[in-house]
């Protein structure tokens, strides 16, 4: 326990709440930047059928509520002052719920969910274009604001609450900051709004046209507020202090705050349930393009009245692929003998097996939300040390389509990028990652904490804790560098022979015919 001296100024910090998929952690951010004891309960993911994906709102809240519950109480010992309440949290993750009650009326809607897939893909012709050029995503896969008119006219006990005034509608962060604040605020910010595919970029506000077209009531949104505006003060019988709840952010957007992507160029990974790859652009949006499937552009972050705008790709199987092969099949003990045998193969004949990790379909470099996975070219001299290479060289490959798609649409490359998440912990993928992008990897001293501590960073500077978010972020340790190890010429012949291969497992008849067109909006980690 830290001893306070009498006199002595105590240590300040942010509270910051990080609400993700698959788990829900919380940790005071101290005013060093570093963060001091975090605790963390994992969360439900259901799945009740091949396409619906949900979770319980209240467990989210509960889950919440204990561990943000830990970290005061573990600040109060350690005698350090809290002075301000930090969000972040999974985005477009919807649920509706009852004002009066405080009680959700459906389980959530999560991210994944392609449950509207086919339907939305009748808008596309129509919307894509219109939507790209004013939200920076095109019709996609998934619609919360779909899924809540679906509820509304489904289901009696749904549409009761609406007709009386007492339906609430909201993304995760929309969710917190009204149990967080008592019931005294029902509002989300840019960087969750933006995810859900209604969020006009260069105006700040609902793009009410497209909402509306989809059936749902316009009367419930929620507030746009900048994410470091401000929700209020936490209610005392939550948490057991009342502080101000002084930012909220999507859970990417305040990753890449902490891993140093504030000015344009700066660019991140997070290595979690899939891998984003974002890059800040300045506070001039820079839009997708026609030719380049799966890039998207978005919000970075919005302080006070500026936006700064970014760039982001998305894979869904990393962690995922990992997770299923170890736990679901068995087939290594955990993620890190994985890794571990794959380390026994450092060279990549030509021919060797191949693992295209598609499990929750293809997004870049082209549009196939329903392509599966494949592991080919096995022979009776394949060993597990061969298919664990399989498995990382397929990740990174997926991984580097989306760097080179980001760098791309913005038109330079990286000036910077770091990576994080649990996944990059794994060295031999990092390895594998740099030689495949040809730049240096800098993996974060602290990546598990990055989105607890990017919106943490936001709400101190905006409290006074720091002066800027540059120099908060920079004086944080670096961590290890991974430089590419084989040559330009190397680096080429395994790329081409990787979109050999990705091209000819998305013609396979076995699958949908090959659909072009933009994915849909990305989203968890």
């Amino acid at each position: 326990m830290t001893q306070t001296f009498p006199g002595a100024a105590p240590r300040r910090g942010v509270l910051s709440i990080d609400e993700g998929t698959t788990g829900t952690r919380a940790g005071v951010v101290l005013d060093s930047g570093a963060t001091h004891e975090v605790f963390y309960r994992p969360i439900k993911v259901s799945h009740p059928d091949d396409l619906s994906v949900e979770q319980d709102p209240m467990e989210i809240w509960t889950a919440t509520l204990e561990v943000a519950r830990r970290a005061v109480g573990g600040a109060r010992e350690d005698g350090i002052e809290i002075t301000a309440v930090a969000l972040s949290t999974q985005r477009a993750t919807a649920m509706l719920w009852d004002r009066v009650t405080g009680q959700p009326l459906l389980p959530a809607v999560v991210w994944q969910d392609r449950r509207h897939a086919t339907e939305l893909t009748a808008y596309e012709a129509e919307w894509d274009a219109v939507l790209l050029a004013r939200q920076g995503r095109p019709v996609g896969a998934r619609a919360p604001f779909l899924w809540a008119a679906r509820q509304i006219a489904e289901h009696p006990e749904v549409a009761a609450a609406h007709r009386r005034g007492r339906l609430l509608f909201g993304t995760v962060d929309t969710w917190l900051i009204w149990r967080l604040t008592g019931g005294a605020v029902h509002a989300t910010t840019p960087t969750n709004a933006a995810s859900t595919g209604g969020y006009l970029l260069e105006r700040h506000a609902w793009d009410q046209e497209w909402i509306g077209h989809l059936g749902f009531p316009l009367g419930l949104l929620p507030e746009l507020r900048s994410d470091d505006t401000g929700f209020g003060t936490t209610d005392p019988a939550a948490l057991g202090i009342a502080v101000p709840l002084a930012a909220s952010m999507g859970d990417q957007h305040a990753a890449l705050v902490a891993l140093g992507g504030l000015a344009a160029g700066q660019g991140m990974c997070m290595y979690g349930t899939g891998a984003f790859v974002d890059a800040a652009t300045g506070t001039t949006p820079a839009l997708p393009r026609p030719d380049i499937s799966g890039v998207l552009a978005q919000p970075g972050r919005r302080q006070g009245d500026i936006s700064h705008y970014s760039l982001e790709a998305y894979t869904s199987t990393v962690g995922s692929a990992l997770r299923w092969l170890c736990d679901d099949l068995s087939l290594f003990a955990s993620p890190k003998e994985l890794g571990e045998e794959a380390g026994r193969v450092p060279t990549r004949p030509g021919r060797t097996p191949r693992f295209v990790p598609a499990l929750a379909g293809v997004r870049t470099p082209v549009w196939q939300p329903e392509a599966t996975a494949s592991l080919t070219g096995l022979t009776l001299a394949t060993t597990r040390a061969d298919l664990a290479r399989a498995v990382l060289d397929g990740i990174a490959h997926s991984v580097c389509d989306l760097i080179d798609g980001v760098a791309d649409t913005m038109g330079t490359p990286f000036t910077r990028l770091r990576v994080g998440g649990g996944v990059s912990g794994s060295d031999p993928l990092l390895r594998i990652q740099a030689d495949l992008t040809g730049l240096p990897l800098e993996r974060v001293a602290d990546s598990a904490t990055a989105s607890l501590r990017g919106t943490a960073y936001l709400a101190g500077v905006a409290q006074g804790l720091w002066p800027s978010l540059e120099e908060v972020v920079e004086a944080q340790p670096h961590g290890r560098i991974f430089e590419p190890a084989i040559t330009a010429a190397e680096r080429a012949e395994q790329r081409a022979a990787w979109r050999d291969v990705l091209i000819a497992h998305l013609k396979d008849p076995a699958l949908l015919p090959l659909r072009e067109g933009p994915p849909e909006p990305p989203t968890p980690r």
